[in-house]
């Protein structure tokens, strides 16, 4: 009989030597996520998250950051319910969303939806600017203008704010909660499609604190995209253009009898025509950017998948007067992302996966190849200042969170300024080293190995290969969801190896195990863990392997091939690739690589792991949460059964409220817990020791 286990936040006099080494401290660490420039660049907001006061939910609060560095930062918002998005008006406010109650609301006891919020140059309290009766998911500033445009669900047929209200209630007050659907997909990653689609609203310059006003109401806002219906994909993707006069959007479109996939169209924000700017049926087209002229936009191009070939991602630069398109990246074997132009418009600067890293780009909009400015780490929410004086960005890395770092527009390989953030995370417990190894193909296989203090010849650490998601992402950025510290905290090693199929590595990298989930990526992970294990301080008999998606999906496949691991922890994975394929939310992004599985079987069946299951020996435990619509439950489930009926050591942890994450503090927490003791037991030979609170 398993004795339970201490609660993971249990009161400790002690102080730890890290945040890591306990799970309430961890949890409880500052998470910076967001990051916005104001108009003159003397303004920086970021979005910091911390547990509430109940620690059972993480609440956003909106800080600035002094981009001179000079500067502390400090605190802008106090809300109950939080804040987050921030973006900056031309005249110094700082609009955001937050489901905060409005002071001026006499409220009916619903509990209130998203709305959009401004925040004076000034100072002082912040007002509501528009709501809607389902809730603002997004909004755009003109750089110039000030205009605003909000997206916001609305139902199928209304016409306007109130009879959108009137569907809403009349569906409340008669318990109905069904949805008719007419057209695939019918969900996507956590939440149904349907009723309700995502349109976008025509709010125009909000009042500023000189001619305050009221709130605009639903009925002030004009739809600009009235004839949006479910399916909707692509609802975030927009931009407003500097003077506000258009409105670039991705938009979904058919692609087959049941696929998807985006083009990109530009409205005229005076009368709401709309015309469709870049439409290739071999390709998705999103992330638009408009040029600080107005005259040009730049945008992604993502070429679809097929059976045979990856896709492959470039830069479109598109005349907005002629409508003519071309590369701005021809040749370039990375795949660039977050265009943004550069203040006087003669570059481009984005973001991309290499080697490793997630690097900040530029690119000459007259030709050129694109030069990387920066060295280590991964960049995201970059910003360029409208003086051409800097870039700003968020970096992290597996030595770091992510911090608000400012940037050279020009210098190559660079090494940035970190600025005065509230986001420290204090010692970590251990060292991390880039290592590299050789494939059996003679392919370079790079990756990341995290070393716990301590690890050394005489006293070698146990070692947890842990397999990346995607599967076309990479190792290079922290993740507080896979945080390899509170592992080093307890004396492993991690190492994260960018296996075939791992971007940043050249469309070859990719290629060569298209179709072929089961043979490079297996073999490159072992090649990477094979030159690990051969290090003094690293115990190859004392090993695990953990992954989750495509990485699960792999952790399962490692258990069908070998049994040199003590245990395998498989979270939201892929069992039954057939079953998996019917059941995701995007069938048709899958049946691209692997083929119809009723006409074209094989690829199924040679990469399925639930056909090799009877070659298990490897005590496993198995993590799932039902609100799963990217890797459906059933996956879990039907793994969990043929594990149990084949009596392998196996445990289930099962979340009904998560998704594809888990984000919640307490069941983060204890998904932390669960692993823990259960590689203990199979990995140290340590008694299994239940978590209190499971």
């Amino acid at each position: 009989m398993s004795q339970p286990a201490p609660a993971a936040d249990r009161s400790d006099a002690t102080p730890a030597p890290s945040s890591f080494h306990r799970l309430a401290d961890f949890v409880a660490l500052p998470r910076l996520e967001a990051l916005a420039l104001s108009a003159d660049g003397t303004r920086l907001a970021v979005a910091v998250q911390t547990l509430d006061a109940e620690r059972k939910k993480w609440r956003s609060a909106l800080w600035e950051i002094d981009p001179a560095g000079s500067r502390p930062a400090r605190r802008l918002t106090r809300g109950a319910r939080g804040e987050s998005a921030p973006a900056w008006a031309p005249d110094g406010a700082l609009l955001f969303t937050s489901a905060r109650p409005d002071p001026a609301a006499t409220g009916d006891g619903e509990e209130p939806e998203s709305a959009l919020w401004s925040l004076p140059a000034a100072g002082g309290e912040a007002r509501m600017v528009v709501a809607r009766p389902a809730g603002i998911t997004g909004f755009a500033v003109a750089a110039d203008s000030g205009a605003v445009v909000v997206a916001a669900p609305a139902m199928t047929g209304a016409a306007t704010a109130e009879d959108d209200e009137q569907r809403i209630k009349a569906r409340k007050d008669a318990g109905v909660t069904a949805i008719l659907h007419e057209a695939y997909p019918v969900r996507s990653w956590d939440h149904d499609l349907g009723p309700s689609s995502v349109h976008h609203f025509w709010l125009g310059p909000p009042p500023d604190e000189e001619r305050p006003g009221a709130p605009a109401g639903p009925s002030d806002l004009r739809d600009l995209t009235p004839e949006a219906a479910p399916p909707r994909g692509a609802g975030d993707d927009f931009v407003l253009s500097p003077d506000g006069s258009l409105l670039a959007r991705s938009e979904d479109v058919p692609e087959g009898p049941a696929g998807r996939r985006t083009r990109l169209v530009v409205t005229a924000t005076d009368d709401g025509t709309t015309r469709v700017l870049v439409d290739d049926p071999l390709a998705d087209v999103h992330a638009p950017a408009f040029s600080p002229d107005g005259t040009a936009l730049v945008c992604v191009r993502e070429s679809l998948s097929t059976y045979t070939e990856p896709p492959d991602h470039t830069l479109l630069l598109v005349d907005l007067g002629t409508g003519r398109a071309r590369e701005l990246t021809p040749g370039f074997d990375r795949w660039p992302t977050a265009p943004q132009f550069a203040a006087d418009g003669t570059a481009v600067h984005f973001l991309a996966d290499d080697d490793g890293r997630h690097a900040v780009f530029r690119v000459e909009v007259a030709g050129g190849a694109p030069v990387r400015l920066t060295g280590d780490g991964a960049y995201s929410h970059l910003q360029v200042a409208r003086d051409g004086s800097a870039l700003y960005a968020l970096r992290s890395g597996y030595g770091s969170p992510p911090v608000p770092v400012r940037l050279d527009p020009h210098a190559e390989r660079q090494e940035p300024v970190v600025l005065p953030h509230p986001g420290d995370v204090g010692p970590l417990p251990g060292t991390v080293h880039e290592v590299t190894t050789t494939a059996a193909d003679g392919v370079r296989v790079q990756g990341w190995l995290v070393l716990p203090e301590g690890a050394s010849a005489e006293s070698p650490a146990p070692l947890l290969l842990w397999i990346h998601g995607g599967p076309m992402m990479s190792w290079n950025s922290w993740s507080w969801r896979w945080c390899p510290w509170v592992f080093a905290a307890r004396g492993y090693a991690v190492l994260l190896p960018n296996p075939a199929l791992s971007q940043g590595f050249g469309q070859d990298f990719v290629r060569r195990s298209w179709g072929e989930w089961g043979e490079a990526p297996y073999t490159d992970l072992i090649a990477a863990l094979d030159a690990v294990v051969a290090r003094p301080d690293v115990d190859g008999d004392r090993t695990a392997a953990m992954g989750g998606s495509f990485g699960g999906y792999l952790a399962n496949w490692v258990a069908t091939q070998t049994d040199r691991f003590r245990a395998i922890v498989t979270h939201a994975s892929l069992w039954d690739l057939d079953a998996f394929t019917g059941t995701t939310d995007g069938a048709y992004y899958w049946e691209r690589e692997w083929g119809d599985p009723l006409r074209d079987p094989k690829r199924y069946e040679q990469n399925s792991p639930h056909r090799f299951a009877d070659a298990i020996r490897t005590p496993m435990l198995v993590i799932h949460g039902d609100k799963d619509y990217r890797v459906p439950i059933g996956e879990a489930l039907r793994l969990w059964y043929d594990l149990q009926k084949r009596a392998v050591p196996s445990r289930f942890l099962y979340f009904p409220d998560e998704n594809h994450w888990v984000l919640t503090p307490g069941n983060a927490s204890v998904w932390y817990e669960t692993v823990i003791a259960f590689l203990a037991e199979h990995v140290l030979g340590q008694e299994w020791r239940r978590p209190a609170l499971l």
